[in-house]
């Protein structure tokens, strides 16, 4: 199951990555995340988070190599908190998204807080002048589509295969 969820969220921002700033408005890579730590909990859920961007650089490039750790963070941990705000909590679905895309932008901005400790510098579209919060306004301000999808999509999904799987076991 982790696998799958790995390569579906390296193939799907690769075919978002096609149309300018696509990815970034619409976070494809999130979608898979979310639901492995949904359908497999916080462990698979991490695992997934931890794993995707990597395996989306190796294959395609993107992320940009400077924000690769950022974005590892971020995502590891919105399939982390996800997955215990679902399983340890039990949570709906989009109480659990909205627990862990709040929980993964606070992670990322700890992220960019190191990377600029560390480099001196916040890797963000605003250019030089960006602070760590700043960068990382900029990126929820530029992705709440994907945010909206996700919050929609998720949880649809997940109602309409439980649905699927109730009919199958009658």
């Amino acid at each position: 199951m982790i696998a799958v969820f790995v390569v579906l969220s390296v193939l799907t921002p690769w075919a978002f990555h096609q149309f300018p700033l696509a990815g970034p408005t619409f976070l494809p890579m999130h979608l898979f995340i979310f639901a492995a730590a949904l359908a497999g909990g916080w462990q698979a859920g991490a695992i997934v988070g931890l794993l995707t961007p990597f395996a989306s650089y190796a294959v395609s490039g993107m992320p940009p190599v400077m924000v690769l750790p950022q974005i590892a963070v971020e995502v590891t941990a919105y399939g982390l908190i996800a997955g215990l705000l679902r399983q340890k909590l039990n949570l709906n679905a989009v109480w659990s998204l909205l627990g862990a895309m709040a929980g993964g932008r606070i992670a990322l901005l700890a992220a960019v807080f190191v990377v600029q400790l560390f480099t001196g510098h916040v890797y963000s579209p605003l250019g030089p002048t960006a602070t760590p919060l700043t960068a990382v306004w900029n990126t929820v301000a530029q992705s709440w589509p994907g945010i909206v999808v996700q919050l929609v999509l998720v949880p649809v999904a997940f109602w309409a295969v439980a649905r699927l799987n109730k009919k199958q076991a009658e």
